[in-house]
């Protein structure tokens, strides 16, 4: 089965021949993760993709946040499922909807993380109201890439996958993932060079120590991931050459 996936370039894009800066929740030392201060502080620190978090209100709203609680940055101890959008903007006001979050990274790509499979389709409901399904890709586990692919066949995935074995052909030719997504201290040269050679492309996640990010470039990694987006952007300026971002995979 032949897997082609059309470009779907960003208004701004690094330069050809060094993996993709894709900023982990925005800018978190600068601005509270998953806000859009946070946002606005990475595609001002050069990102060339925002990563941030979906999850949906009581009724249905959603909006960007990690946790399932709002107790680790909002200090309430209750769970986001049982809020309307109106009480949890009477809890936590900088709490942003995705409407409003894509409006701001609206001149990079944005990657949505989908930690709850139920966001999925509001999600991508969402994005192709904003008219951002261009510049949008969608990252998370099997089964929240699933009700992804569902809900838009076109989409543009990043498969997560968390153990160095080699993902199921069923489940490639189920998904048909661009991206696959890895905790960084799973890749090697052989891993990597085996996505390409697949036709995928690879992408680290998180990264922070400038050592890994120029290790993980020198193996032809396509993206990385970090919480540090201004250190990445530095780190990256003179990488070993390699595959250029956004390219269209066969």
């Amino acid at each position: 089965m032949t897997d082609r996936v059309t470009e779907a370039a960003p208004r701004s894009g690094p330069a050809r021949g060094r993996p993709a800066a894709v900023a982990h929740r925005g800018a978190p030392f600068a601005a509270r993760e998953n806000t859009l201060p946070a946002f606005r502080a990475a595609v001002a620190a050069g990102a060339d993709a925002v990563e941030l978090d979906v999850r949906l209100t009581r009724d249905g709203v959603p909006v960007v946040l990690h946790d399932r609680t709002l107790e680790r940055l909002w200090g309430h101890d209750v769970a986001l499922s049982a809020l309307t959008h109106e009480r949890l903007t009477a809890l936590a006001e900088g709490v942003p909807t995705l409407a409003d979050a894509l409006a701001v990274t609206r001149t990079v790509r944005t990657l949505i993380d989908l930690p709850d499979p139920a966001a999925a389709r509001a999600a991508v409901a969402q994005v192709r109201a904003a008219g951002a399904a261009e510049r949008v890709y969608y990252c998370g586990g099997a089964e929240a890439m699933r009700r992804v692919r569902a809900a838009e066949p076109g989409a543009e995935l990043a498969l997560t996958w968390e153990r160095a074995a080699p993902v199921r052909p069923t489940l490639l030719e189920e998904l048909r993932p661009r991206w696959l997504n890895y905790g960084f201290g799973l890749l090697t040269p052989e891993l990597v060079a085996r996505g390409h050679a697949d036709g995928r492309l690879v992408s680290a996640w998180t990264v922070d120590r400038v050592r890994t990010m120029r290790r993980l470039a020198g193996m032809g990694v396509d993206a990385i991931t970090s919480n540090h987006i201004a250190r990445l952007v530095s780190a990256l300026e003179s990488p070993p050459p390699h595959r250029s971002w956004g390219r269209a995979v066969t």
